[in-house]
């Protein structure tokens, strides 16, 4: 095999002269193609070169892109039972909605928490969904039976609650939450009253020893007497 010389004029060196790295017989590398391609069809080396630095760039790119976290999905809420949504209806009407149900007092019992809600609640620094009319049903013996009503006054089977106001509500605020203890916190803001301005909240929760729902005392801590008259509503402690 013959070695090729890279200057054959032995002028052009000082001393011996030095072999190129080709030999005959090897298969040229990518860089000897390309140069035979330049010499061939130089236009054609430009857009090869492009190629090759865009796919160079794009694979970095891809690598480099954090992958973004999959958000997890919110658990559905569970569906109103057909035989509670009926219920309401059927006291409320045909605008009525669900808000809560299930063992509300902690009772034992099934109870619903139904509302004819506003569809636009009024903007205000107060928070809570503006409704017309709210009950809290409880089935006993098979049947649903009304034991808290909302309406122009709040009321219970005994008559109404203290620190309801005097004039008749148009509308309330109704905030609710369900504690695991003590069970559903109702708490009643009048949104317009006739006569009677009423702006704090009246709190609302299940007495286990009177086995109803009665108002709350300012601090929330202790239970109110209902009063058969309206003129009574002020604030007597049981």
């Amino acid at each position: 095999m013959k070695t090729l010389i890279t200057n054959p004029s032995a002028s052009a060196h000082d001393g011996s002269c030095t072999p190129s790295c080709h030999k005959e017989g090897q298969v040229p590398g990518p860089l000897h193609r390309l140069m035979e391609a330049r010499r061939n069809a130089p236009w054609l080396v430009p857009t090869v070169l492009g190629m090759l630095l865009g796919l160079g760039w794009c694979a970095a790119g891809c690598d480099s892109t954090p992958t973004k976290p999959t958000e997890a999905a919110k658990p559905a809420e569970p569906a109103v039972p057909e035989e509670m949504d009926s219920a309401a209806k059927a006291i409320l009407g045909r605008e009525t909605q669900v808000l809560a149900f299930g063992d509300l007092a902690k009772t034992g019992k099934p109870q619903l928490l139904a509302a004819n809600v506003v569809p636009k609640t009024p903007q205000n620094t107060i928070p809570g969904t503006v409704v017309t009319r709210a009950v809290v049903l409880e089935k006993d013996d098979g049947e649903w039976k009304e034991i808290l009503r909302a309406d122009e006054h709040l009321k219970n089977a005994g008559g109404y609650l203290a620190l309801s106001p005097i004039g008749p509500i148009s509308g309330w605020r109704l905030q609710w939450e369900q504690d695991e203890t003590k069970g559903l916190q109702l708490y009643f803001t009048p949104v317009k009253g006739a006569v009677d301005s009423h702006p704090a909240p009246v709190g609302v929760r299940w007495n286990p020893e009177k086995k109803r729902y009665q108002s709350m005392d300012r601090s929330f801590e202790h239970f109110l007497l209902e009063s058969p008259t309206l003129g009574e509503t002020r604030s007597r402690l049981q």
